[in-house]
């Protein structure tokens, strides 16, 4: 390869890191010129609502901000090594509740979960810690209580540590029947940004103040969940206007509105290919509830698509085999229509 042919694929391969680094916010700056082009009064209602949400929200960003920074400075997320040791029922029960609280960035969820297989770790136990983390952490609770509220955050932690356990019995069970010996695709290894956490977690410093390294680490961490935030929610808020303003509250209310099953059921269909992030769903379903939708479909919504989204599911595909994707989706979708159900039962009571 010459110089040239070498500069021009740097060229390339940074341009490519800009658009991933940059597409959200890219995708907000273009949705607010299409309507200022075509619509400028509601380019103006628009930037207006998703500038008074952002800061209506402002002290909840700041509290879930300072807990992920605080749990990576510390190194608090290497306490969910502790979670994978002992006998298998344990293992689930302890892996779903890790997972439910688990502060684990969305790039090393992933990679861990190929560590833990590759170490030998039951599938039962990895399949209740694979289901329950991308549904709930610190700073998703806190934002759910800020932007929905505290009931719809204590159940929707509580559908993440179900699902957890679910999804381990399960396999648990199946297992015992021989199946499933084999999960990870050939040539799946155990790298990955979460996988050392597993292999050599270290111990927690809890006053990581005292060192530089870890106050940088803090401050570090702190700016890339405030951007990470900032660019999702910001679109977020946009396109919550834009269905305030354009979908019709009875249109909402006669497909996802009611208490019977199938606004649960639509919810949950709808959740997987609708779901932008779990940060960026709150203010929408908060919206969609606004306008009509029954909370158990919103809580069917959450939950499907934070652990079926197009993303999450094309990640787990790439690692597992057919049949673990295919449990995985089916394992997704019947537990966010169960909790959903379960939800909207507990409001009626």
């Amino acid at each position: 390869m010459t110089a040239a042919d070498l500069s021009t694929s740097n060229l390339w391969a940074s341009l490519r890191h800009l658009w991933q680094d940059q597409r959200v916010w890219l995708a907000s700056a273009l949705l607010v010129a299409v309507l200022a082009l075509f619509d400028p009064t509601q380019a103006a209602d628009s930037a207006l609502f998703a500038g008074s949400a952002l800061i209506g929200t402002a002290p909840f960003l700041v509290l879930s901000i300072v807990i992920a920074a605080w749990a990576g400075a510390t190194g608090a997320d290497n306490l969910i090594a502790k979670a994978f040791i002992g006998a298998p029922l344990m293992m689930i029960v302890l892996a779903a509740l890790a997972g439910g609280v688990s502060p684990f960035c969305s790039c090393g969820v992933i990679p861990l979960i190929a560590a833990l297989l590759a170490m030998g770790v039951p599938l039962s136990a990895v399949m209740a810690f694979w289901l329950a983390s991308p549904i709930m952490d610190p700073s998703m609770f806190v934002l759910t209580a800020g932007v929905l509220n505290m009931e719809f955050a204590v159940a929707k932690t509580m559908a993440a540590v179900g699902l957890g356990l679910f999804g381990g019995l399960i396999v648990h069970l199946m297992a015992r029947g021989g199946a499933l010996s084999d999960p990870l695709r050939e040539g799946i290894g155990n790298g990955g940004c979460g996988g050392s956490k597993i292999r050599a977690p270290k111990p927690v410093v809890w006053r990581f103040w005292e060192k530089p390294e870890r106050r940088a680490k803090f401050a570090s961490n702190a700016l890339t969940t405030t951007l990470f935030l900032a660019k999702w929610l910001t679109l977020a808020f946009l396109l919550e206007s834009l269905m305030l303003a354009w979908i019709p509250a009875e249109t909402v209310t006669s497909a996802l509105g009611g208490t019977g099953l199938i606004p649960i059921a639509m919810a949950t269909l709808v959740g997987v290919p609708a779901y932008l992030n779990g940060y960026a769903a709150l203010p929408l379903v908060g919206g969609l509830i606004d306008q009509g939708m029954a909370p158990g479909a919103g809580m069917a919504f959450l939950v499907a698509g934070g652990v079926t989204s197009i993303p999450a599911a094309m990640a787990v595909w790439a690692l597992a085999r057919p049949q673990v994707f295919a449990l995985y989706i089916g394992l997704s979708l019947t537990g966010a229509f169960a909790s959903g159900l379960l939800f909207q039962l507990w409001g009626m009571a």
